[in-house]
């Protein structure tokens, strides 16, 4: 067999445009009106901690803030790969600006977190000021339940859009922290304890920061092209070792372009017999099994990983 094999490539599956058209059909309208609901809420809680100087308002108020900004990037994000064309330039269009708002996202919520803990560690410092706790309870009860319509209308989205996922968790961070302030007024009400506002506005802060840097992780490993979690290289590598003919597999690469879109691209080298055709249907296969379904195989004849023999994408 020549250095070139005479079948044509073969167009399989989904192409990258039909991928990116895919994630693009995501939901806008509960961003929009979550954007509306939780932006209107800011004012008013950042309002009332303000006026009676509740460090642990003013916490789940930057909290509210966080939200705002990062449901208006996801919201932005997805509205750019809706709308951003596909080109030859921009292959994917602008399907991985979801992943640049989640890492902004991780960068808000760490920051806040930062600053609470500061403020609290100041105050511990000093005499703890007097907060009426009804007027706590009374906000911290109306954010919640925004919080919790928020969190209804963004769940059955948040698992397939990272950015949507990171807007989620936020919201979900200030809704704990609503129940927190609920129990802080509560508790100050009873007991006269005015440390609890303080108590209650670390507890934000140290439950977000972790979650936080677990989102800029899961942004950062799809950004800096690394293989999934959910797909083991090793074993797809030698799935394809084992398909009839193959005699090396090379140049194995698998990434993520964003949540749900997996890549892989592979060479492999074959004896064949002169039947490329069904190594390449055998290989597609084993990708396919391992949700590699936007692939591209190319097969080369033994001892040569130079000039291509074959290709199939899809």
């Amino acid at each position: 067999m020549g250095a070139s094999h005479g079948h044509e490539g073969h167009s399989h599956g989904p192409t990258a445009a039909d991928l990116a058209d895919g994630g693009a059909r995501r939901r806008i309208w509960p961003m929009a009106v979550a954007v509306v609901l939780i932006g209107g809420y800011f004012f008013v809680e950042l309002f009332v901690g303000i006026a009676i100087d509740s460090l642990a308002l003013i916490a789940d108020a930057g909290h509210m803030l966080t939200d705002v900004v990062a449901v208006s990037m996801g919201l932005s994000a997805l509205l750019l790969a809706r709308h951003g064309r596909v080109t030859d330039a921009r292959s994917f269009g602008w399907f991985r600006a979801e992943v640049f708002t989640a890492v902004l996202n991780a960068a808000l919520l760490i920051g806040v977190g930062v600053f609470v803990l500061y403020e609290a560690i100041k105050r511990l410092g000093g005499e703890a000021p007097e907060i009426p706790g009804l007027t706590m309870v009374i906000v911290a009860a109306v954010g919640l339940l925004v919080n919790l319509v928020v969190m209804l209308m963004l769940r059955a989205d948040a698992k397939g859009s990272i950015a949507v996922r990171g807007a989620y968790l936020e919201v979900l961070a200030d809704a704990l922290g609503s129940v927190g302030v609920l129990v802080a007024g509560v508790v100050m009400m009873t007991t006269g304890w005015r440390y609890a506002d303080i108590v209650v506005a670390v507890a934000i802060a140290v439950w977000v920061v972790p979650r936080a840097v677990r989102l800029a992780r899961d942004a950062l490993k799809i950004l800096n092209q690394q293989a999934p979690d959910h797909v083991d290289v090793d074993r797809v590598r030698a799935e394809l070792a084992e398909v009839l003919g193959v005699t090396d597999v090379h140049d194995l690469h698998v990434w993520s372009l964003t949540t749900g879109m997996d890549v892989a691209t592979v060479h492999v080298s074959s004896d064949g017999d002169g039947d490329y055709a069904r190594v390449l249907a055998d290989a597609r296969a084993v990708l396919t099994a391992h949700g590699l379904v936007h692939a591209t195989v190319q097969v080369d004849p033994v001892g040569d990983r130079g000039e291509c023999c074959e290709k199939l994408s899809w």
